[in-house]
């Protein structure tokens, strides 16, 4: 396996491939339908591209209020730490902004993943796209 790397990608330049991934994992995957996946938020997000060698296999977009959203990776690279360098990428993103506090709303089954990044649930259980979430926080 190549090593694996993330870029801040550009919202206009890299479009085709953010919309794959995000397809892949959110549309056809877990049924999210695509009214909901795609709103006027990615406008004025930071996107960001992980790739294995110069393929891109994951995803994920930080708000200007710094909200963290649209984590998804690739089936066939999960479990390879891909969104352990997603995340890390974007937290440390946020924190160069200044925001020392991100949020997130996550998949039930995810928040372990989340928990070890250093986020903590502050909310009851909630369905969003029909899939049960909680939100999270993590203070810099």
């Amino acid at each position: 396996m190549n090593s694996i790397h993330v870029r801040v990608a550009d919202w206009q330049k890299d479009n085709a491939e953010l919309r794959r991934i995000r397809e892949a994992v959110f549309i056809a995957e877990q049924s999210v339908p695509p009214e909901l996946e795609w709103d006027a938020d990615d406008a004025d997000a930071v996107h960001f591209l992980a790739y294995e060698g110069d393929f891109p296999i994951g995803t994920a977009r930080l708000l200007p209020d710094g909200h963290i959203g649209r984590v998804s990776v690739l089936k066939d690279w999960r479990g390879l730490k891909v969104g352990d360098a997603l995340m890390q990428a974007t937290i440390l993103e946020a924190e160069k902004r200044g925001l020392k506090q991100q949020m997130l709303s996550a998949q039930v089954h995810a928040t372990p993943f989340y928990e070890r990044l250093g986020f903590k649930i502050v909310s009851d259980e909630f369905l969003e796209a029909g899939i049960p979430h909680v939100d999270m926080v993590r203070v810099s």
